[in-house]
């Protein structure tokens, strides 16, 4: 028995880590799976916990190796997510959740066929707008950047199999967890979870 795994892409701002965050909160059979990257860490995160952090010379040996089922560079930091991890926690029977970019999520489906995949819009660009200057980090420039950068990962919405519109949380809350669980009533898991019950 294999666990499902998933991916949740947005564009910054979209609300994509606390949705997640939400459903890793309620729905106890999934696991996020904790990436590696280069960048470093942010006030509050924990290693291991929020990522793995490692010198650039440490990810690119493990590029070189082969160890990660998809990896990207965004904003000149490098991203991971292990091979080997994914693959045991799913022969485990474990649902794992990848919270990644577009590029990364064409990466995952070309070596994990039966991948799930979830996409979070923003009710607009003009609302992502308000969000990110609400936020009251960014310089104009780092703004401007970031909305070119959204609305090109939005043109890829089309390749995931569910799209989540966040314009009001509770509800994208809502969705996010019924497509985690009405994935899990697919035929072919209901058969491979519970092989007992389909011997009529």
């Amino acid at each position: 028995m294999s666990g499902s795994l998933f991916i949740v892409s947005a564009p910054s701002g979209a609300g994509k880590s606390s949705l997640t965050a939400k459903l890793l909160e309620e729905d106890k059979r999934i696991h996020m799976s904790v990436s590696y990257t280069t960048r470093a860490p942010r006030s509050g995160e924990v290693d291991g916990r929020d990522y793995h952090f490692v010198d650039k010379s440490r990810f690119m040996g493990m590029l070189e190796r082969g160890e990660f089922l998809e990896s990207a560079e965004v904003h000149g930091n490098h991203y991971g997510t292990s091979e080997a991890w994914i693959r045991a926690q799913r022969a485990a029977g474990l649902d794992i959740l990848l919270e990644i970019d577009w590029q990364g999520a064409q990466q995952v489906r070309r070596l994990v066929a039966d991948t799930i995949g979830i996409f979070v819009l923003p009710p607009s660009i003009a609302e992502l707008e308000r969000r990110i200057r609400g936020r009251g980090q960014d310089s104009e420039e780092v703004v401007r950047r970031r909305l070119a950068v959204a609305a090109d990962e939005m043109s890829h919405a089309a390749e995931f199999e569910y799209v989540i519109i966040n314009n009001d949380f509770e509800e994208a809350r809502r969705d996010l967890i019924a497509v985690v669980r009405a994935s899990r009533l697919v035929y072919s898991r209901q058969l491979e979870r519970n092989p007992g019950v389909f011997k009529f």
